[in-house]
């Protein structure tokens, strides 16, 4: 992998103080001068960082005035938006906005994908389900997570949208991480199981519109259990 250029972790590096909330949206950066002697390199280089980020619309320069911070619904970089939501302060929120993404873009695929699948490949969801439910089994999150990941990337590319696909692969990291985090509760486990195998019968039927009320249902089991069980919105009486 290339190292990253001096202008690139600058960039990095001011993007990082920018989540953390160092620097709020409508706030003014620090200048050239400021930011050449904390990162120890040219004023030159901090010209080009600054240009990089004013290119994805999360800086803005003011001639005379500064170079200020934009408010994330102006960001025009997904894998910055996407950075800013997963590790700024406000996790929760994030979560649920990251499902609602998730359930727009993937009942969608689910339903390109319907009829579009080969045997071998609906075979290969129905391995994917059998091997969620044998990792349930032994709790190993693991490879719960693993074949769960690998079950909706089956779908993604069966859906023969290259664009879908160029939106998700900033998300691959993110997912991740949210995915080991709900799935160490084993009644979130058993709930995706059996969503998964609603999701195969679906697809098998070739009917998108099942395929996408299947995933849909899917995405709304999954909210209301990050809400039942890792966020806490439910009170134990309610589950």
């Amino acid at each position: 992998m290339a190292r990253p250029s001096l202008v690139d972790q600058v960039a990095d590096a001011l993007l990082d103080r920018i989540i953390a909330g160092d620097f709020p949206p409508g706030s003014v950066v620090p200048g050239e001068i400021d930011l050449s002697a904390e990162h120890q390199v040219s004023r030159m280089t901090v010209r080009e960082a600054i240009k990089t980020l004013g290119a994805q619309r999360i800086l803005r320069v003011e001639r005379g005035r500064g170079t200020f911070v934009n408010p994330l619904s102006r960001w025009a970089s997904l894998e910055a938006v996407i950075r800013a939501v997963s590790e700024g302060q406000d996790d929760a929120a994030a979560a649920v906005q990251l499902i609602e993404l998730r359930r727009f873009l993937e009942s969608g695929a689910c339903e390109l994908a319907a009829g579009r699948l080969s045997a071998e490949e609906l075979d290969g969801l129905a391995r994917d389900a059998d091997a969620m439910e044998d990792a349930h089994r032994v709790q190993d999150v693991a490879a719960f997570v693993t074949a769960d990941l690998r079950f909706h990337e089956r779908i993604l590319e069966a859906s023969g949208n290259v664009f879908i696909a160029v939106l998700f692969e900033p998300l691959h990291r993110v997912l991740t991480e949210r995915r080991a985090q709900t799935s160490r509760v084993p009644e979130i486990q058993a709930h995706a199981v059996a969503e998964h195998r609603k999701i195969v019968s679906a697809l098998a039927s070739a009917d998108p519109v099942r395929a996408r009320q299947a995933m849909d249902e899917h995405m709304q089991q999954t909210l209301a259990d990050l809400k039942t069980y890792v966020l806490g919105d439910i009170s134990p009486a309610d589950r």
